[in-house]
């Protein structure tokens, strides 16, 4: 049953154009321009890779939940300039993922979360079938459980 999901990055066209701005236009956003100096860090939300130091990356907040209920949410992500989308098979697990502890959101269709869980990403299978076992389970939202911050959807296929 490794195949009845597919994790989905953020598309790329929605931050395109944060890219030929300046720092003063950026700040005004309440974005910042980083020049990456470790690997991991700073996990791209587009290409679902670490970006790789000396690289350029934009820090924004991010609506990443944006459905009318009261998980309504949005936090921190990290874009990188040479970003391109992440095309992952089904079963696909990103080594973004794999390689941090993360936080497992399970939600309706109505945006109201129906379970969660914590686990190490090399250990993520398990919890994705659980979850989509439950017909009631529309999508799940991954979280780097560290920092808390958004890393992906898990969509069912």
């Amino acid at each position: 049953m490794t195949n009845c999901f597919r994790i989905v990055g953020l598309p790329l066209a929605n931050f395109t154009p944060l890219f030929s701005l300046s720092e003063s236009e950026l700040a005004q956003k309440h974005a910042r321009r980083l020049i990456v100096d470790a690997k991991p860090g700073f996990p791209c939300r587009v290409s679902l890779e670490d970006a790789e130091l000396s690289e350029r990356v934009i820090l924004l907040p991010f609506v990443h939940q944006p459905a009318a209920s009261p998980y309504q949410a949005s936090g921190p992500i990290f874009v990188r300039e040479s970003a391109n989308e992440a095309i992952l098979a089904p079963g696909e697990i990103p080594e973004v993922v794999r390689s941090r502890l993360m936080s497992v959101r399970a939600y309706n269709d109505e945006g109201m979360m129906l379970d969660a869980a914590v686990t190490v990403g090399s250990e993520l299978e398990p919890h994705i079938e659980k979850f989509f076992a439950n017909s009631r389970v529309s999508y799940l939202h991954l979280h780097n459980a560290g920092a808390g911050c958004y890393s992906c959807r898990v969509e069912r296929v």
